[in-house]
């Protein structure tokens, strides 16, 4: 049952409302919620999800979505209980025309607006000029650090940090995460999986690179483009559906992971060039651990992408996508006991978009 400003469960949800903040992190928007302002059941909760977001419905009209992957998202936070932890975020991946929430992936561009709702909330304390924040990633059990500007107790969300793919500038927001897992689930650099030669990588997300060229694709297409390939997809969905396997995820047929990577040399004066499935429709840039996963991929000998890349520092990898460049910043180093291990640092912005209430429609 839903809580109302005061504290009080609401009666109604449908005609009370629920708290909700919408917040645009990183190049992905998404409504954020209290823990204790939603259902704590998984089946109800997911249900009201739906009704909130109106799917499903390609155009989610009846609902808050913006009609797409990256903008029909969830963030649900709460206090830790975890040791040296502040805050716990789980990610719901809403699907847009299908009754479908997964929260089998996280998002690192909402994770990006967790700190700041969090201090909006109350959930934290934090004095100018910085706010540094130690945030679990509950669907993965990684732990994040996130810093951002303080001004007056708050968030201060002007700035004059950039990142391609969202217009204007806003405050900085630094992102550190080391997964504990190895970097290369299946322990090997290369794995064949439907006749695709590929390198499977989990630095914080999963994702399966691949040549671009062996799908004949070159890098210089749209994600419109790609998205009317039909047989395309169909191709890189064999190919997911088993690396799922191999990622130990079991049947990924309705799970957003793991992402597909077509890699291609780059064009514009960055590492490599990346065309991401999401995995039905096509990234118009890159999510934040998706682009920590490629940059360390890419990094170790062997590696599909490895060979067309252009690595020139040592910390930074300019990863082209659809609409610029996102630069990861990772170190990846290969342990005495021969495993892959990577820790990534990304710059990311988000800004408070409207918070109050949302209305669920009544049914679904």
């Amino acid at each position: 049952m839903a809580a109302d400003p005061h504290g009080s469960a609401a009666a109604d949800p449908v005609r009370d409302g629920i708290r909700c903040m919408l917040l645009r992190g990183g190049t992905s928007k998404g409504a954020y919620f209290l823990a204790d302002d939603v259902p704590a059941d998984p089946a109800v909760r997911d249900d009201l999800v739906l009704r909130i977001m109106g799917s499903p419905d390609p155009a989610q009209i009846d609902g808050i979505g913006g009609a797409h992957p990256l903008t029909s998202k969830v963030a649900i936070v709460s206090r830790s209980q975890e040791p040296d932890v502040d805050i716990d975020y789980l990610f719901l991946q809403v699907a847009v025309d299908e009754p479908v929430v997964s929260d089998r992936q996280t998002c690192g561009n909402l994770l990006a607006g967790v700190g700041p709702f969090a201090l909006e909330r109350g959930l934290i304390e934090a004095a100018e000029p910085t706010a540094t924040v130690r945030i679990r990633l509950v669907n993965t059990g990684d732990v994040a650090t996130a810093s951002f500007a303080v001004r007056d107790g708050r968030p201060d969300y002007d700035g004059a940090a950039s990142i391609d793919g969202v217009p204007g500038t806003a405050c900085p927001i630094d992102l550190q995460l080391a997964p504990a897992k190895p970097l290369l689930p299946t322990g090997n650099v290369v794995d064949e999986v439907a006749g695709h030669r590929v390198t499977l990588v989990d630095d914080g997300m999963p994702v399966v690179l691949m040549d671009a060229a062996e799908f004949g694709v070159d890098g210089t297409e749209t994600p419109a483009e790609l998205e009317e390939r039909a047989g395309l997809h169909v191709q890189v969905e064999q190919v997911r559906l088993a690396a799922g396997e191999l990622f130990g995820l079991g049947d990924v047929s309705a799970q957003t992971v793991p992402k597909m990577f077509l890699l291609t040399p780059p064009r514009h004066g960055g590492a490599i060039g990346t065309r991401a499935f999401i995995p039905a429709r096509v990234h118009t840039s890159i999510g934040v651990l998706m682009a920590a996963s490629v940059a360390a991929g890419i990094r170790i000998p062997g590696a599909v992408g490895s060979a067309m890349a252009r690595i020139d520092d040592p910390d930074q990898t300019p990863l082209e996508h659809p609409q610029g460049v996102f630069t990861a910043r990772v170190a990846v180093e290969q342990g005495s006991d021969g495993v892959w291990r990577a820790t990534s640092t990304s710059l990311r912005t988000a800004r408070k978009l409207f918070d109050g209430r949302v209305f669920p429609r009544p049914r679904t």
